[in-house]
């Protein structure tokens, strides 16, 4: 899109929200919305779709674009994607069917494997089911992770060493929802990868996640959005055929989930090869977040203009 149109054109930037995922939300808002200016568009305003004022003006408003900056149940499941689909805004992201299956990590894993990505063993729980130790040694292993099923950004998420700690574990994942997934704990380099694109897909740069650096054992909620050059080692230190291979995982686990514009996918890298964890349809945009840190680590992307990409792909698939 040229320059000069982008002058004529509105953008909403969605974000907030009433999930647990909401200030960062507000972030990752405020940082889009700066890129979008940036890149030239004439109206950008972001909307708290909490605020009491939102529907009457999302509906009211004569919008081009919703740039969807929604993390979370309620922005990332594909409920605001079908409300705006109703609508017939145009906007950015994965469509109603492919945000629904990538927020349930339960379906998304039976994607991932039928695709032929390794996936890690676990159990799916419900509330009241019986947890069985053995059954749990046998199909997930002696340490696991206990984890919301639709939940993002490490919330609810538990790492188990102690069978006496798993009662907690999953009642603390409970209160993040009603589905609650037990997996083995996996040993290997934790990465990530974002695919960015529409009919041509193109991974970023595969980032390292070294959460010994501040003495934490996994990606959790204390480290995840601190100074990205503690923790992010871009590139990935892993050898050139493991480093592909991520990429081309995160390529099929978006072509699989049938994802649209962006995502990017978590991996744990073992001595066999790369295991998915999740794929994050609506990745973080904040100024710490893993996405723009990787778009910053190419030799030719520059973050505000992959925003407006985004923004041309939106309004490509409405008009297909």
């Amino acid at each position: 899109m040229a320059q000069s149109d982008r002058q004529g054109m509105r953008i909403a930037v969605l974000a907030g929200g009433t999930s647990s995922e909401r200030e960062i939300s507000l972030s990752s808002g405020e940082n889009a919305a700066k890129a979008l200016l940036d890149a030239g568009f004439g109206t950008v305003e972001l909307l708290d779709i909490a605020a009491g004022d939102f529907y009457r003006r999302i509906v009211d408003e004569p919008w081009d674009v919703a740039f969807l900056a929604l993390h979370g149940e309620g922005g990332e499941d594909g409920v605001i994607q079908g409300f705006l689909s109703f609508l017939n805004i145009p906007y950015t992201g994965s469509g109603v069917s492919a945000s629904a299956v990538a927020s349930d990590k339960e379906i998304a894993k039976l994607i991932y494997a039928h695709a032929g990505i390794p996936v890690p063993r676990g159990l799916t729980l419900r509330r009241g089911d019986e947890v069985s130790l053995e059954e749990l040694a046998a199909n997930v292993g002696r340490q696991f992770f206990v984890k919301p099923a639709e939940n993002g950004s490490s919330y609810g998420i538990s790492l188990v060493k102690d069978p006496a700690d798993l009662p907690e574990a999953i009642e603390r994942a409970f209160q993040f929802g009603d589905k609650v997934l037990v997996e083995e704990r996996i040993v290997g380099t934790e990465v990530t990868v974002g695919v960015f694109g529409g009919d041509t897909l193109r991974a970023l740069p595969v980032v390292e996640i070294c959460c010994e650096n501040e003495g934490a054992e996994f990606y959790n909620l204390d480290v995840k959005y601190i100074d990205p050059e503690k923790i992010h080692q871009i590139p990935a230190r892993l050898d050139e055929d493991m480093y592909e291979r991520v990429q081309e995982m995160a390529c099929t686990a978006h072509r699989a989930l049938g994802c649209s514009g962006l995502s990017r996918s978590d991996f744990i890298v073992t001595a066999a090869g790369p295991v998915i964890l999740e794929t994050n349809t609506l990745p973080g945009m904040t100024s710490t977040s893993l996405f723009p840190d990787e778009i910053a680590h190419t030799d030719d992307l520059v973050f505000s203009e992959v925003c407006a990409t985004l923004v041309d792909l939106a309004i490509a698939r409405t008009q297909e």
